[in-house]
């Protein structure tokens, strides 16, 4: 079996087994069939709470629970075109079978441990076609008679073309084929539910690519993917399979879609998505779910939804789709009425740029991709096919038609001069006679952007007067770059993405008369807003959606890769701005390029109820209707007629947008001239930096009234010593190095965690930051060890160090006269780790030795220490840093080329494919999560002086990047592998930022900004460091008042006893039978009370903790 496949079913192992690294390693040495069933039920029983067993079988398939499931069958992929399928669709089809099977193995047993699957021989699973395995299905099935079944019916997607000009017919054939498969069941086989799933494996081998280089190829395959699941589904809708009570068909409601990884990039968080995906469609559509982590939440079957899904048993389906056709786009009057009397031409054509109106202009054009190209604009149904065609007669920018039912901008400057030409018109490509100077191609992306000015002069110069003819050009491109920055964060950079769009250049030499309209970047964030409210229908689209658009559509909110693609949003739109307002496009007289920057900012449209409304988007959700193209024209127009400087730039969707008109002052096309514009030129170039100092503004700096006795209300002026623990990044190995002879250098006075030179404005570390309190003691200075201080960290330091610096940082703080080890509050932070990993190769002894068990060993005794000796005390631990990250850092010099390996041989000599890397990265995870059930495991809460807190920013390491989108290995020393000062100043800011954020809330990765001003404050509100107690505000005792806790308690004991004395009077006067009862039936009452209240406490305090360590 291939490595994905073995990836995918350890982690459906792990989806059902809470995520257990030693699933997936059973599951590598004895595969599926030799997983234990109890260790399934033992590990569900975490997730879901088992509903009580069912007394007899289900008399309908509309009832059926998970228990009364006893067999589960799989048919998958049909021979008829076996033989034009890739090698990566018959390892997709493996996995899928072993994906259905795991269902079987890991899932359905806690509800019912019998079940079993068909025993089909996998050796000739790639050799039978579907009709055949449906007959092999129906004759083993008529010895189940009495038994209830569930059959997965897998449906590929990838045997078809999507941009096949017979695509429709080919989609009716091959579902012709299901329809014969379910009809077989239906006749021949009882007692059973089909479910039916439509998948994909969008594999880099295209059989049939759509699309040239620069292209985005989504579009093609999403539509296709998404009219493949509609067909299917109205034949499933349509062929009434239902036979009574006994048998019926249901469509999983997304189709699933196996992403192109290699094995070893296939990623937790897609298989787990995946694994989630088909027994989320098995249930019941509910509201309650079990929460996993950040990311995940499992579903599982309730009291009032405990049915396996059916059509019947689903009416939100049906609700659904009546929602759906109500909010179906509607077909308004579009058109828009020009008020404008100054409509006239000059009188002369005009030979500057600057001077030409509305009327001088007789050439229109536009280049893009699919908005200029108006995919699925007069879509009107929800048909997503009709979002391949391509509707360029109603395009915002470039079509033509009827200003009193079309707007459009060439429509609006036909009421200026009726001649004007170049407009395009009806449906088609761009090769399309309707298309004439509409030149957008669908999933066009900057790196085609060149070749297709050139293809749009060519076209030029065949149909216009070509050098006396004033043009609007229109040119809109990013979208589809944005679309995909998550793939090559170097190719789809902004720095790239602007060059490319430079092929301006190119125009302002060839085309004269001229004045080119580039509309900025949208902002896309918004529109992922509609994928996520279901009652919109648009997240049943996810799938062929996520193909468009993944790296919008996929990251979740809050998270690192949100937050990337906000900032390469903005960086597009930054760098065009730039691009524009260096004014080397305005230059010569007769042509000029004026930023468009209505879409900077989008404002979604409402219903009234507050969702959004979809009938401004097409049927996918993601491209644009006739309504929204409306305005978007007007905006356009309105845009040209604003002076530089003061442009509109938000798209309101839902705002009345009114035309505006020249006026007798102002009636020219503006431009930077007539605008009186200044253009700010290029931007400056930054002068070189010189330290990596931050920006203190921080204002609640006092310390507490008085010495606080509680960790959890330790302020950080409250800090009176610093400590640090740990190995060569503790010490600043080399991070002020500027070559091989300096780099075994230990700067400690740089040292993130405990650093002392200088000053904050100068030197960033975490002492530093402290500006609370100027005296704190501990920071080490210099170089070597002579200035230390409290920094015990030892270069090369494993795990089992760790107790001995502890020892070392307890006597040196009792020796020091000037600390008073009773009294001061210290601030610990302990890191360490790299060694532990890097060292799991060097021999069976050292991998033995440096086990993530004896890890954590050796971390629990060194906490044990502090929390029994030292008083006073908050302990920062670091997980240890991601690895994987360090493997891209490369620099043409001797030392990072001889020395990376040297140092961190384990993680950076292993191939990409390679096992090796893989258990490494498995291993790395293991220790970060480990760490955090050690610490929030309730161990070190029962000292009140006492707390230890996870900073988690290493969770997932962000390697930096360049401008060019290359990694930045300014924050690196000559070795590649150890951290700059640089980066030890990020370093510093990061731990700050995560000691003044909740336990829950803290960033869990590194933001590599070096920006001065990113140091949070603690407020008057939350003025403390957080722990995992004032995380948590309405579970600490500490938020009440003592004055009122007292009061609270003295009445409290007064009501108590108050009514034990009735309680006791009442009972006096019951017989000693009737008492003795009572004591027994109150014996019993307590025992309940304990089991119903205390026990479910506690294992909810436990889910709690666990929370924080699910990763």
């Amino acid at each position: 079996m291939t490595g994905a496949a073995l990836l995918i079913l350890a982690v459906l192992l792990g989806f059902c087994n809470t995520f257990t690294v030693s699933a997936g390693v059973d599951l590598q040495e004895n595969g599926p069939g030799q997983h234990k069933s109890k260790e399934t039920e033992r590990f569900m029983s975490v997730l879901c709470t088992a509903l009580p067993g069912p007394v007899s079988s289900s008399p309908s398939v509309h009832t059926l629970t998970p228990a009364h499931i006893a067999a589960l069958h799989t048919l998958g992929m049909p021979q008829s075109k076996r033989n034009e399928a890739s090698n990566s669709c018959q390892e997709a089809e493996s996995i899928l079978f072993n994906v259905s099977s795991m269902f079987v193995q890991s899932c359905v047993p806690m509800f019912n441990p019998k079940v079993v699957t068909q025993p089909e021989d996998q050796t000739s699973l790639h050799h039978r076609s579907l009709i055949q395995k449906t007959e092999d299905l129906s004759s083993f099935s008529t010895q189940e008679v009495t038994d209830w079944k569930i059959v997965l019916l897998f449906h590929p997607a990838d045997l078809l073309c999507a941009c096949s000009p017979d695509v429709v017919a080919n989609i009716k054939t091959t579902v012709q084929e299901v329809d014969t498969a379910l009809r077989m069941l239906q006749k021949q086989v009882h007692r059973t539910l089909v479910h039916v799933v439509v998948w994909s494996w969008t594999s880099q081998e295209d059989r049939c690519a759509c699309a040239k280089a620069g292209i985005n190829p989504g579009l093609h395959k999403a539509l296709f993917l998404k009219a493949l699941q509609d067909t299917v589904n109205d034949t499933a809708e349509t062929a009434l399979y239902s036979r009574g009570e006994d048998f019926t068909v249901e469509l999983q409601s997304s189709p699933v879609i196996l992403e192109s990884y290699s094995d070893s990039e296939i990623t937790n968080s897609h298989l787990n998505q995946l694994a989630l995906q088909l027994w989320t469609d098995l249930l019941q559509p509910s509201t309650h779910k079990t929460e996993m982590n950040d990311l995940i939440t499992i579903p599982c079957p309730t009291e009032e939804r405990a049915f396996l899904r059916t059509y019947i048993n689903s009416p939100s389906r049906r609700e659904h789709g009546v929602a759906s056709k109500a909010s179906a786009p509607i077909d308004p009057v579009m058109g828009t009425e020009v008020l404008c009397t100054d409509r006239n031409a000059s009188l002369m054509t005009p030979s500057s740029v600057h001077n030409v109106r509305p009327g001088d202009i007789k050439v229109v054009a536009a280049v893009g991709d699919s908005l200029t190209a108006a995919n699925g604009v007069g879509a009107k149904e929800d048909n997503l096919l009709l979002v391949t065609y391509q509707y360029r007669g109603l395009s915002w920018s470039i079509g033509g038609g009827n200003i009193t039912t079309v707007t459009t901008l060439p429509n609006i400057l036909r009421e200026f001069n009726p001649s004007l030409t170049g407009f395009s018109t009806g449906i088609g490509n761009q090769d399309s006679p309707g298309a004439f100077l509409n030149q957008a191609v669908p999933g066009a992306q900057s790196i085609s952007f060149t070749y297709n000015i050139r293809a749009f002069i060519y076209d030029l110069l065949q149909r216009i007067n070509f050098s006396n003819d004033w043009k609007v050009i229109t040119m809109f491109i990013g979208g589809n770059d944005i679309c995909a920055h998550c793939t090559d964060s170097i190719v789809f950079s902004a720095r790239n993405v602007v060059r490319r769009i430079e092929a301006l250049d190119i125009l302002q030499k060839e085309v004269p008369s001229c004045n080119v309209n580039m509309v900025e970047m949208f902002n896309i964030i918004p529109l992922r807003e509609l994928h996520k409210d279901k009652s919109l229908r648009c997240s049943h689209l996810d799938g062929p959606s996520y193909i468009i658009c993944p790296c919008v559509l996929k990251p979740i909110d809050g998270s690192y890769e949100f937050q990337k693609l906000s900032d390469f949003n903005r960086a597009y739109q930054h760098g065009m701005r730039e691009l524009i307002d260096s004014g080397k496009y305005d230059k010569q007289d007769n042509f000029t390029v004026v930023l468009q920057p209505f879409f900077r900012e989008v404002i979604l449209p409402r219903l009234e109820d507050g969702r959004p409304d979809r009938s401004y988007f097409s049927p996918d959700c993601f491209h644009l209707s006739q309504k929204a193209h409306t305005l978007m024209a007007r905006s356009l127009w309105n845009n040209m007629l604003e002076q530089l400087g003061n442009k509109t730039y938000t798209q309101d969707f839902q705002a009345e947008i009114d035309l505006k008109c020249p006026t007798e002052s102002n009636p020219f096309i503006r431009t930077a001239v007539n605008s009186d514009y200044t253009f700010p030129g290029p931007p400056t170039i930054s002068p070189p930096i010189t330290n990596w100092g931050s920006d203190f503004s921080c204002t609640y700096t006092t310390p507490s009234n008085s010495v606080p006795t509680s960790a959890h209300r330790v302020r950080p002026a409250d800090i009176k010593v610093v400590g640090a623990l740990g190995d060569s990044l503790t010490a600043a190995f080399g991070a002020r190095a500027t070559n091989l002879v300096e780099l075994p250098t230990e700067d400690r006075g740089v040292s993130w965690s405990i650093g002392g030179d200088d000053t904050l404005e100068t030197v960033t570390t975490l002492p530093n930051v402290q500006k609370f309190n100027p005296g704190i003691k501990g920071a080490s200075k210099g170089t070597g060890k002579e200035q230390t201080g409290f920094n015990m960290a030892v270069s090369g330091a494993k795990a089992g160090g760790f107790p001995e610096q502890v020892r070392r940082l307890i006597e040196a703080m009792k020796n020091d006269t000037t600390v008073d080890f009773k009294n001061d509050w210290k601030l610990v932070t302990l890191f360490i780790g790299g060694q532990t990993t890097f060292g799991q190769y060097l021999s069976m002894t050292a991998r033995a030795t440096l086990s993530p068990a004896n890890y954590i060993n050796h971390l629990r005794t060194s906490l044990d220490i502090l929390y029994n000796e030292v008083p006073r005390t908050i302990v920062n631990v670091l997980e240890i840093l991601e690895i994987e990250g360090l493997r891209r850092i490369k620099k043409d010099s001797l030392g990072c080329t001889l020395g990376q390996k040297q140092v961190c041989p384990c993680f950076l000599q292993p191939g990409e494919d390679s096992p090796e890397l893989a258990e490494m990265k498995m291993i790395n995870r293991e220790l970060q999560t480990e760490t955090v059930n050690l610490v929030y495991g309730g161990r070190y809460d029962g000292r009140k002086d006492f707390a230890v807190v996870v900073q988690p920013f290493f969770r997932t390491s962000i390697v930096p990047l360049n401008a060019d989108g290359v990694p930045d290995t300014t924050y690196f020393s000559e070795d590649c592998f150890h951290f700059s000062e640089r980066g030890h100043a990020d370093m510093a800011a990061a731990l700050w930022n995560n000691m003044l954020e909740p336990v829950g809330e803290k960033q869990s990765y590194n933001n590599f900004t070096n920006d001065r001003n990113i140091l949070k404050c603690p407020t008057e509100e939350q003025p403390y460091i957080f722990t995992n107690v004032n995380s948590f505000p309405s579970v600490s005792s500490d938020t009440v008042p003592g004055w009122l806790a007292a009061v609270l308690t003295i009445v409290g004991l007064l009501v108590g006893c108050t009514v034990t004395w009735l309680l006791l009077s009442y009972r006096h006067k019951r017989s000693k039978k009737k008492t003795s009862t009572t004591v027994e039936m109150n014996g019993g009452a307590r025992d309940s009370y304990y089991n119903s209240y205390i026990e479910p406490s506690k294992q909810k305090n436990e889910e709690s903790q666990e929370q924080y360590s699910a990763f």
